[in-house]
């Protein structure tokens, strides 16, 4: 079996703009400020070195800390996110 074949999702990279993601209402995860600023910080220091997953129409399935941190950086895109396509 292919993962080419037209009925399977095939994972691959890309640089999606930060403001372009759109994060899911139904995330059973929330971060506090506190969180949010220490995720930055971790970003500045180590760069971006957990992918972002995200569906076909931008909607992140896991990393909504990691986006708010990237935008409390500044990041323009997010580093090694990987998209469901």
């Amino acid at each position: 079996m292919s993962l080419t074949e037209p009925n399977h999702r095939r994972l691959s990279g890309c640089l999606p703009d930060v403001d372009a993601l759109k994060p899911r209402t139904t995330n059973p995860r929330s971060h506090s400020q506190k969180q949010i600023a220490q995720i930055a910080n971790a970003i500045r220091r180590f760069g971006f070195t957990n992918p972002v997953l995200v569906d076909d129409a931008n909607g992140i399935i896991a990393g909504h800390g990691r986006v708010e941190g990237a935008k409390a950086v500044g990041l323009d895109q997010v580093r090694r996110s990987v998209c469901l396509t």
